[in-house]
């Protein structure tokens, strides 16, 4: 019985050096979504800190459609974010059984 939990206290020792080395990517991991064809492109953080927005002149001439390419292309941004966030935390916590639906970080 010791062995195993001293088994288990390794494992979530790993655990937890492995999820500060994920978050400290995450923090320097950059992501760009974009609409239109490439006509606008939104670069966030792995932080969801917008870093640089490009948008084509061309796009301007229709506020309405510059809205929805502005739109769609920060939300395509965020889903990146997500899905790199969710891969590199999978990463770091592979190996310890975790409840369903359990999402990190917390």
């Amino acid at each position: 019985m010791k062995g195993q939990l001293g088994n288990l206290m390794q494992q979530a020792q790993r655990m937890q050096e492995n999820l500060k080395k994920a978050q400290e990517e995450l923090a320097t991991l950059e992501v760009t979504g974009q609409s239109g064809g490439g006509m606008v492109q939104v670069t966030l953080s792995g932080k969801m800190e917008c870093r640089k927005v490009r948008i084509e002149p061309s796009v301007f001439g229709d506020p309405e459609m510059a809205e929805d390419l502005i739109t769609a292309a920060f939300n395509d941004a965020v889903n990146k974010a997500n899905a790199a966030s969710q891969e590199r935390m999978s990463q770091a916590t592979a190996g310890m059984p975790l409840p369903p639906g359990m999402k990190l970080p917390f």
